[in-house]
């Protein structure tokens, strides 16, 4: 398989996507940020001094899906149909989930806004919360799922289940 970002002089290229099928798409990332006891207490009792943390990043999250075109190169701006960032909070183990789900008809994939999305989401966390612990860290971001289009269906679960 080639690389469908260069054209036969070796200049990149944004995909011609022109001749495809508008149909409906849907991805899935995920991510988490470690983060010691004391921001936790400022997540959970809404207690940080910039403001509710969640809320915040949430916001980032949706907005930055909407940017994607603007901050990767090759990427198609796209009219998102729909977009949602959830986050699951594991005070035990000090650990933020944050998943975000891009929804689009369209003539490609939204796997990119979906992985820009978490990635913002998880870095407007860090930067409400870097003034009580700066060794935050943010881990394990990747695709969950993406379907749609002519590569079907990908399921993280199913081909780490493979390997």
């Amino acid at each position: 398989m080639g690389f469908n970002h260069f054209d036969e002089n070796g200049n990149a290229v944004m995909v011609d996507v022109s001749a495809k099928e508008i149909t409906e798409r849907i991805a899935v990332a995920s991510g988490k940020i470690h983060v010691n006891r004391e921001v936790m207490e400022a997540i959970v009792n809404h207690t940080a001094k910039k403001g509710d943390v969640l809320t915040v990043a949430r916001v980032a999250g949706i907005m930055a899906t909407k940017q994607t075109s603007n901050l990767i190169p090759m990427c198609h701006p796209l009219c998102l149909n729909k977009c949602t960032v959830e986050f699951e909070v594991d005070e035990e183990n000090g650990s933020i989930q944050t998943w975000c789900t891009v929804k689009v008809s369209g003539k490609t994939g939204v796997e990119m806004e979906a992985l820009m999305g978490v990635n913002v989401a998880l870095l407007t966390i860090y930067d409400m919360c870097k003034a009580m612990d700066r060794a935050m860290e943010i881990f394990d971001v990747h695709l969950e799922k993406k379907d749609g289009g002519k590569s079907g269906l990908f399921e993280r679960s199913k081909e780490r289940e493979q390997c």
